[in-house]
């Protein structure tokens, strides 16, 4: 068995999986504590700890925000969500303590490489993910194989530039994708249109439900992801799209609008390109970490 572990800057969600990719008493806790104040490296140790004294584990696998130096088992850059986890050597630190094999991968790559081992995926060899939150994060697949970039932080699809003079990103530009196309800014563009301050999965109940005014929000919304994978597809020529995050769980009611979008922008050479959601959804992270800690440790 493995110990399986996927950090997010809400919650981790950890447990145990044996080689062929079942999951096993999977939970969640506070990444950092209930008090919010307690380091992430603490949470990490204290739930791998709790993991091998529970079970026979001859494996650590993680996957993370941030961005990830996969080879070395490093974080090279994480928000303020994750405090002092820039620079973390969380692989060493993890062996060092507890002498089992470790592996460290970012979390949309992980999202990706669940989905092309257990997934929607399987068949397909240049795949393009992108994961709506907060943000959007991305994950790039050529040839089978993950491309991580230059210092491993390739896929940073959300800050890609859609529009001149827009609105202020965190990142310190302005008019970044996901300031537009992301899921808190669809929630946004639905509290403004609608004028209420309700959820994004009570918003999309209620469009699957008739209400032609989150409907409208939503196609609204579906076609500003396009426009960016319209850029993306060009740029890379993938034959499937993986949208990945908690809208995953909308399944076709989203990807098949996205895809109407696609289609009728990208030229007929790249198609046909498949919008699918993640299958896996929650569990995508946890099986592409065990994936790439099997790849990593034992040339699966």
């Amino acid at each position: 068995m493995y110990a399986v572990l996927d950090i997010g800057g809400t919650t981790i969600k950890y447990g145990l999986a044996a080689a062929d990719g079942s999951l096993h008493h999977i939970r969640r806790v506070p990444t950092l504590g209930k008090d919010r104040q307690t380091p992430v490296m603490e949470t990490v140790l204290g739930l791998c700890k709790a993991l091998l004294n529970e079970h026979p584990v001859q494996g650590i696998a993680i996957s993370s925000a941030g961005q990830i130096d996969s080879r070395n088992g490093r974080v090279v850059f994480a928000t303020e969500s994750l405090p002092d986890y820039t620079g973390t050597p969380v692989k060493s630190e993890l062996e060092d303590q507890f002498k089992v094999p470790v592996s460290l991968e970012n979390d949309v790559n992980c999202t990706l490489l669940g989905e092309k081992w257990k997934g929607v995926a399987q068949a397909h060899a240049n795949v393009l993910c992108l994961s709506f939150g907060t943000g959007i994060g991305g994950a790039v697949m050529i040839d089978h194989a993950l491309y991580h970039g230059n210092s491993y932080s390739a896929g940073e699809f959300g800050h890609m530039h859609f529009a001149a003079g827009g609105i202020a990103c965190p990142c310190g530009d302005s008019g970044c994708f996901e300031m537009y196309a992301s899921s808190r800014a669809l929630e946004q563009q639905l509290q403004k249109k609608t004028s209420s301050s309700k959820t994004l999965p009570v918003y999309f109940q209620n469009a699957q439900s008739g209400s032609q005014e989150e409907l409208a929000a939503i196609e609204e919304w579906a076609s500003y992801v396009s426009l960016g994978i319209k850029s993306l597809a060009h740029a890379f020529n993938p034959s499937m799209i993986v949208i990945g995050g908690g809208i995953a769980e909308q399944g076709t009611f989203i990807s098949d609008k996205i895809q109407y979008y696609v289609d009728s922008r990208i030229m007929a050479s790249y198609k046909p390109l498949h919008v699918r959601t993640a299958t896996h959804q929650n569990d995508a992270n946890l099986l592409g970490a065990l994936y790439h800690h099997l790849k990593q440790h034992h040339s699966y």
